[in-house]
């Protein structure tokens, strides 16, 4: 079984983001993701430890890129 973080910053109010890419992630691919509540600007996913998405300067992964990440790790 596959451990599945999402990290988002909380001040940031990226929080429903997070439960939309969870939900994502449950409906497309059948697995839970753990919501992990941050700071920071922080918005990322990890699949068993290893970052596959994150919010960079200029860029938000959106849902279709973080679950195509996800797949892909879990390969």
């Amino acid at each position: 079984m596959s451990d599945i973080t999402i990290t988002y910053c909380k001040p940031c109010c990226y929080e429903k983001r997070a439960a939309e890419t969870a939900e994502a992630l449950q409906r497309d691919l059948s697995v839970t993701a753990r919501l992990v509540a941050g700071k920071g600007g922080i918005f990322e996913v990890r699949v068993n430890g290893e970052v596959v998405a994150k919010r960079i300067k200029g860029h938000f992964p959106d849902t279709s890129e973080i679950v195509g990440s996800v797949s892909a790790a879990l390969k």
